[in-house]
């Protein structure tokens, strides 16, 4: 009986040659291409984003808690697997100089990803399973469709779901619990103008 030849795993390397275009990812020796966004996944990205971004991504102190670098869309080198994950953020604390080039090396504190229906279960089994490995504490998965935001947080053994809310509920989500979300705006709802 034949068997199929072993496949040799890609690498970094040949997954940093490929043009920045192709959103091309390296989980488990293989080369995945993320799935070109929809509308309803690009705005669940940005307002995730901007609602997060704006209370967070700058200096503590403030109106603001602050005390994070946010990004979204960066390659991200952890171990021998490299992510383009749809946000990710570090601590200042940890991390106190602005982030710089491709990949990153510095495994973030926080991982949001937006499903796709094409990808879902990468984002929910492959991704979180090697974001476990990496040792990233917060990991997001947020449903375009559903309107579901899942909050994890990683423990000695796993990731423990620690919040699931849907559109209409208003949370303290980890680890930006400083200050309340309406899930309905992280999912493209317009925010109340007495907020800012």
């Amino acid at each position: 009986m034949a068997t199929a030849p072993k496949r040799t795993p890609a690498t970094i390397e040949e997954a940093l040659a490929r043009p920045e275009s192709e959103r091309i990812e390296l989980i488990r020796g293989t080369l995945l291409s993320k799935a070109a966004p929809t509308a309803e996944h690009s705005i669940v990205q940005a307002h995730v984003d901007r609602r997060v971004g704006e209370r967070f991504d700058r200096r503590p102190g403030g109106r603001w808690p602050g005390g994070w670098w946010i990004l979204t869309e960066v390659d991200i080198e952890m171990s021998d697997e490299l992510f383009r994950p749809d946000l990710a953020g570090w601590r200042r604390e940890r991390v106190p100089d602005r982030l710089r080039g491709r990949p990153i090396h510095v495994v973030p504190d926080w991982i949001c990803e937006v499903l796709s229906p094409s990808t879902e279960s990468v984002d929910r089994v492959d991704k979180m399973q090697s974001y476990f490995a990496a040792r990233v504490l917060h990991y997001w998965i947020a449903d375009p469709i559903e309107h579901v935001l899942e909050v994890y947080k990683r423990t000695d053994l796993a990731y423990a779901l620690l919040l699931s809310a849907k559109a209409g509920q208003t949370v303290r989500a980890e680890p930006f619990d400083a200050v309340e979300l309406r899930v309905d705006e992280l999912f493209g709802a317009d925010p109340e103008d007495d907020e800012f």
